[in-house]
This record gives structure tokens, C-alpha cells and sequence, in this order.
């Protein structure tokens, strides 16, 4: 049975596992532009755990499920696809997609796919938060983190 809590609880540790992917990342790279530009996301990821938590605790215990628009349970069941890691597997540790050896480019084409991902995920959590308990949050998430996408794209192209 799908379970808002646990997709929030999800949402979290997704931000949270971007926040120290950019960390991890930055310590990598010796070039201050690229540096810079991954602590400025591990900040916004940060700041999206937040807002996720807050979430969760406004949505929990509420009726959202007579709100919400999902009568073949299609939503629910995308999420949980998610959850099993039939997606991605957001239950393994960051950390170990590192070899050591990346370059700046190798790390912001880990970082694209990993924004991507989290913008999949993040749009399945959109469809069943009805407007009265947040939606219009998870929206200015999934749009920041498709900037995410544009800004590690530019920086992408700048370096080939």
C-alpha cells in the first residue's frame, strides 16, 4: 500500500544524498568555478530537504488521499517502483558512485542523471500532494532542480 510518509521520507534522503554527492564531488575538483558551483547545489539540496520535511509533517495525518487524483493508482504505484529501487536505488550510499579519478566533466554527468532521477521521482510525489497540502512546494522543487539540470548542463558544454 503506498504511504505518502515514505515518499516523503524518500524526497528527503534523496536531497540529502545530492547534498553530499555535490560535497563529495567538490572536494574533488580543483578548479574554483566548478568547486563552487557544486557547494552552491549541495546548499540547494539542503535547502529542499527542508522543505521536504516540512512537508511531511503538514501532510502526515491528514485526509490527502480523497484530494488527490489517482484512481488507477498509477501514481502510488510509480512511487513505489521508486521506493524498490526498480527505478533507481536511492538506498545505496552516494558515496559509492566515486572512483576517485572523475574529472569535473565525469562528475556533472553523474550529477545531471542524478537531477534527472530526482526530478522523476519528485514529479510521481507531485501527482497525488493535493494543492491544499503543498503541491504548489513540490512543483518549486522539481523546476529548481530542472535548473540544476540547465546549470550542470552549461558548465557541461563549457568544458568541451
Amino acid at each position: 500500500m503506498f504511504n505518502i510518509d515514505e515518499a516523503f521520507e524518500m524526497a528527503e534522503q534523496i536531497e540529502r544524498d545530492g547534498a553530499k554527492f555535490y560535497r563529495i564531488a567538490a572536494e574533488n575538483v580543483t578548479e574554483v568555478e566548478g568547486k563552487d558551483l557544486l557547494l552552491e547545489l549541495a546548499r540547494m539540496e539542503d535547502e529542499h530537504e527542508v522543505v521536504f520535511a516540512n512537508l511531511r509533517k503538514k501532510i502526515v495525518g491528514q485526509d490527502w488521499q480523497d484530494a488527490a487524483y489517482d484512481p488507477e493508482g498509477e501514481a502510488a504505484y510509480y512511487l513505489q517502483s521508486f521506493a524498490k529501487g526498480r527505478v533507481f536505488d536511492s538506498r545505496k550510499d552516494i558515496s559509492e558512485k566515486f572512483s576517485g579519478i572523475e574529472t569535473l566533466a565525469d562528475l556533472l554527468g553523474i550529477a545531471i542523471q542524478f537531477e534527472r532521477d530526482t526530478i522523476a521521482f519528485f514529479t510521481g510525489i507531485q501527482d497525488v500532494v493535493p494543492e491544499s497540502l503543498g503541491k504548489d512546494k513540490v512543483t518549486s522543487i522539481i523546476r529548481e532542480e530542472m535548473g540544476h539540470v540547465t546549470l550542470l548542463s552549461r558548465r557541461l558544454e563549457r568544458l568541451s
